[in-house]
């Protein structure tokens, strides 16, 4: 059922989720991009977050991953305070927290192979006794794309680069991935053939991910529900459906 922000109150532990945000707070100045914006998110769950341009989404993806400091609030990441970690806390955080990139992101100068070997020499793990050739291998038979190992990403459609970025996200096998923008530049077809990806990694490695987009077909594929991210705040949740279905202004204006 569509919970407007009125609604969207309840106090919860953040024990329960493997994210929770309460009542964040943003500004550039007199901008109040972030403005008591809060969210739960239960582990296995992919959360579509709407909001015009300019609206704080890539501010609230910011402040996640700890690359900007909230001015005030709580984000609660895998049981981790990221506003109170040090800077070598942070890094091994993110090994658990993949991040896709809109522009992909990769190296243009490496190898497929190279590019995925790039994050496990950046943040190897010690526990992981396994080949790295079989790693980058498994992470590309994942997306599909395991004969392309010794190509170099010119030689690549802009679909495959992005299921490559998403393969070498997931060769840290991070327990949340967050999507930003993902099928922006791609024709229609292709969008929804990556969507459609990002439900089969989420099911494969039970994921728990966060989808910044403006393609509706894309979060009506690839997220279980929806956040529309207005005025600095969770302003609405609920399913793509109950979203589409909805007489408020404010959210009809998506939809048209």
């Amino acid at each position: 059922m569509l919970k407007e922000e009125t609604q969207h109150t309840t106090q919860t532990s953040s024990g329960d989720y493997v994210m929770s945000i309460r009542n964040l707070y943003k500004g550039f100045g007199s901008n109040k991009v972030l403005n008591d914006f809060s969210l739960n998110i239960p582990k296995g769950k992919s959360i579509g977050v709407l909001g015009k341009s300019g609206s704080g989404k890539s501010v609230l993806i910011k402040c996640i991953i700890g690359l900007m400091p909230p001015d005030s609030g709580s984000i609660n990441v895998l049981g981790q305070e990221v506003p109170k970690l040090n800077n070598e806390d942070l890094d091994k955080l993110r090994v658990k927290v993949g991040f896709l990139f809109q522009s992909n992101a990769l190296y243009d100068s490496m190898t497929v192979r190279e590019n995925l070997e790039f994050p496990l020499r950046r943040h190897w793990m010690k526990k992981e006794t396994r080949n790295v050739n079989d790693l980058v291998m498994e992470a590309l038979e994942a997306v599909g794309l395991g004969h392309t190992v010794d190509m170099m990403p010119s030689e690549l459609s802009g679909g495959m680069r992005k299921r490559i970025a998403i393969a070498r996200t997931l060769i840290l096998k991070p327990e949340i991935i967050l999507y930003d923008e993902p099928t922006t530049g791609l024709d229609p077809i292709t969008g929804r053939e990556i969507s459609h990806l990002m439900v089969e990694v989420q099911k494969k490695y039970n994921t728990t991910s966060i989808i910044i987009s403006h393609d509706l077909n894309c979060v009506k594929i690839a997220a279980d529900s929806l956040v529309m991210l207005i005025e600095g705040k969770n302003y609405a949740e609920g399913t793509f459906n109950e979203m589409k279905a909805s007489t408020d202004p404010k959210i009809k204006l998506f939809f048209e």
